[in-house]
């Protein structure tokens, strides 16, 4: 598991404080990109050689509510891991008490930025996430 730490911010939220439900999917993507980072898997690398990250799926399950200043952890984990796909389990946690917030899951694939085909990475690309993700794969 890979956790990352943020404060929830005044905008991210509504007239009661509470955090909007679109904003969990934006905590995924930050978490997301900071494993993917960890695992030595680079975006901007990625992109220069003409091979985006999209998501083709996408769950959340809403258990309470994050409030304005509340500190979350975001804990990640990469379920699977290959050359064309990568799914990603999610927990987001309230620092301060431990309770869980909201769980999630994304499928995410490579594609041709010009084409939309998929995309296979060298293996030597992954190796990282592969290595980083070992305990999280059940």
């Amino acid at each position: 598991m890979f956790t990352y730490k943020r404060r929830v911010t005044f905008y991210e939220t509504d007239g009661m404080k509470v955090v909007h439900h679109a904003n969990y999917l934006k905590y995924f993507e930050e978490a997301r990109v900071e494993y993917l980072r960890a695992g030595g898997l680079d975006l901007n690398e990625l992109m220069e050689e003409g091979i985006v990250f999209p998501i083709v799926e996408v769950s959340v399950k809403y258990l309470k509510s994050a409030c304005y200043d509340d500190t979350l952890l975001i804990g990640t984990y990469l379920r699977r891991v290959d050359r064309v796909r990568l799914d990603f389990d999610y927990e987001v946690v309230r620092e301060s008490t431990g309770e869980l917030l909201t769980t999630g899951h994304t499928v995410n694939t490579y594609t041709h930025m010009k084409t939309g085909r998929i995309a296979r990475l060298p293996k030597e690309k992954i190796e990282g996430l592969v290595k980083l993700s070992e305990g999280d794969r059940i």
